[in-house]
C-alpha cells in the first residue's frame, strides 16, 4: 500500500421514484460514523477550483485530508516522501474518496474549462492562524503540460 496516498472506493446506491419505481439518481455514502474506513472528520469544507488553476501545493503538518469531487473534474498531484509525484485524475462520475496524511505535499488542479467542486473532510478542525499549513513547491514538476 502506498503511504503517500489511499483511494477509497465509495458505496453507491441507486435511488428510486416512491410513485412509479423508475431509477431518479444515486447516493453516494461518503461517511458514516460506524465505517471506521478512515479518521473521523472534525471539518467538512466545499472547496471550489476554477477553470485552469492550481490549489497548493501545500503540506498540511497535522491533518489528514480527504477529497471527492463533486463537480467538474481534478487532478490531485502528490508528491510522495520519495520525491515521487503522482497524478490522480478524479471526477463527480467516479465514487471515489482520494485521502491525503499529514506530512505529504498535494495540489489540486482543475484541468477544465469549468469550475470544480470538491467536498474535503479533514481529522483536524483548521482554526485561523494556526500554522498548520505549510506552502510548498513542486520546482521539479512539469506544470507545464496543463497549459
Amino acid at each position: 500500500m502506498n503511504q503517500s496516498f489511499r483511494i477509497h472506493n465509495l458505496e453507491n446506491h441507486i435511488t428510486k421514484d416512491i410513485n412509479d419505481s423508475h431509477t431518479n439518481g444515486e447516493l453516494t455514502v461518503v461517511w458514516r460514523n460506524w465505517d471506521k474506513k478512515f479518521n473521523d472528520p472534525e471539518m467538512v469544507y466545499v472547496n471550489k477550483i476554477k477553470s485552469k488553476e492550481v490549489k497548493g501545493p501545500h503540506i498540511h503538518q497535522n491533518r489528514t485530508s480527504y477529497f471527492y469531487c463533486i463537480q467538474g473534474e481534478i487532478i490531485l498531484i502528490i508528491k510522495d516522501q520519495k520525491g515521487e509525484f503522482h497524478e490522480i485524475k478524479v471526477n463527480a462520475d467516479q465514487a471515489q474518496l482520494i485521502e491525503v496524511p499529514n506530512g505529504v505535499a498535494a495540489a489540486l488542479l482543475n484541468p477544465t474549462e469549468d469550475t470544480a467542486i470538491v467536498l474535503v473532510l479533514a481529522d483536524i478542525a483548521w482554526r485561523p492562524n494556526d500554522n498548520e499549513m505549510k506552502n510548498v513547491t513542486f520546482e521539479d514538476y512539469n506544470w507545464n503540460k496543463w497549459k
